[in-house]
């Protein structure tokens, strides 16, 4: 008999308040990069999978308002809050319908698959265990011809500069605690297949730059999301002996002597891919 157990996922960051503090500080300086690369028309109907703190949600609800809409399906309960808590006091509560559900089977209602002109997810991919399961959800909420527009990670785009002591072993043991769960930290390279699988056609992909350097007012911003994702993932790496907890202690030490030198860099990218139904 086939079973309806829905592949379990991993979130390996957790929903500390640090951690929310993170992604909402990665959304301030993220969000313009994305728009940049979507097509907005005007009155789309959207659909934000893994909306995390709403902030990129309510972002292109700005792009298609007074007559389009957006719904913003997050599984996690502390963001969803957040995300509510943030419009709030933004004063945007009625930019985005927020809705608690799992992006491996959308909670949409009946008269709702098929309808969104534009479904889009960022950072989710490389945390499910099936990402699959999720594109093949998401092409089933678009109408025909709806866009499906995916953005995330290849981990192995990844550098910093001059490269701080540990920082090579430190960087593998975090994309090597991905596959301890199930996840793949090198989906980006990925995205066009997951489309092209699936059926899309008219399909484009982009990548655009993620990193950032020394004396720009939004480097520490950077710096300190890096430090702060592979922090999160301290415990997973440790238990899992994918690095000894002293030389992951000394590792971060230097990351963040490095970040304050005058001449610090991030190289990195963001994959972008989208394909029509």
């Amino acid at each position: 008999m086939e079973s309806n157990q829905l592949p379990s996922s991993t979130y390996i960051h957790g929903n500390s308040a640090e951690e929310q503090d993170r992604l909402s500080r990665l959304n301030e300086i993220l969000n313009a990069r994305s728009l940049a690369q979507i097509r907005f028309n005007g009155g789309e109907n959207i659909l934000d999978v893994g909306s995390g703190l709403g902030q990129f949600a309510r972002a292109m609800a700005r792009n298609v308002l007074p007559d389009g809409n957006v719904l913003g399906v997050e599984r996690d309960n502390a963001q969803l809050e957040r995300a509510e808590s943030l419009a709030a006091l933004d004063g945007e509560s009625h930019l985005v319908e927020f809705r608690q559900g799992n992006a491996l089977k959308l909670p949409l209602r009946t008269e709702e698959w098929g309808t969104f002109d534009i479904v889009h997810s960022r950072f989710l991919l490389e945390h499910l265990r099936s990402p699959e399961q999720a594109v093949k959800q998401m092409l089933m909420a678009a109408k025909p011809n709806g866009k499906i527009i995916l953005e995330d990670d290849d981990h192995s785009t990844f550098r910093i500069t001059p490269e701080p002591p540990g920082a090579r072993e430190l960087w593998k043991a975090y994309c090597r605690s991905y596959d301890r769960v199930g996840n793949d930290p090198y989906v980006g390279r990925r995205l066009v297949s997951l489309l092209h699988e699936l059926g899309c056609t008219q399909i484009r992909n982009s990548v655009f730059f993620f990193g950032d350097c020394a004396g720009n007012p939004t480097f520490e911003t950077y710096a300190l999301n890096v430090i702060g994702i592979i922090e999160g993932a301290k415990k997973l790496i440790v238990d899992e002996k994918l690095l000894e907890l002293e030389l992951f202690e000394a590792s971060i030490e230097s990351l963040y002597e490095w970040s304050k030198r005058p001449d610090a860099a991030i190289w990195y990218s963001v994959c972008w891919a989208e394909g029509t139904k």
